[in-house]
């Protein structure tokens, strides 16, 4: 995963709604009027939180007829925890002594 996309999925989820939402549809798909009965927004400002949930490739859409079913994306998911979880406070050997390198 790039570090363009990993930004593009942390912005996505810097919204309290785009939050609550994958947490929603964490484990389940869930159609959109579902979503939206959880939620005191508008149609149209659903559709746009979930236009960048799918555009940062964390959520997928199928459509069935005029309904949207959400599920979260698991191999993007997967991708970004994988990431998340390559960062270190601990990894003294990327550092001469334990001190910034550029000391």
């Amino acid at each position: 995963m790039t570090e363009d996309q990993v930004s593009s999925i942390c912005k996505a989820l810097g919204d309290p709604n785009r939050l609550r939402i994958v947490n929603m549809i964490s484990g389940c798909e869930k159609c959109a009027c579902v979503i939206l009965q959880a939620f005191d927004i508008t149609q149209p400002t659903l559709s746009h939180h979930m236009k960048i949930l799918c555009d940062c490739g964390l959520v997928n859409v199928r459509k069935e007829g005029k309904w949207s079913h959400y599920s979260l994306n698991c191999e993007t998911l997967r991708d970004f925890q994988r990431f998340i979880g390559e960062l270190d406070c601990e990894k003294k050997n990327r550092c001469s002594d334990g001190k910034c390198d550029c000391q």
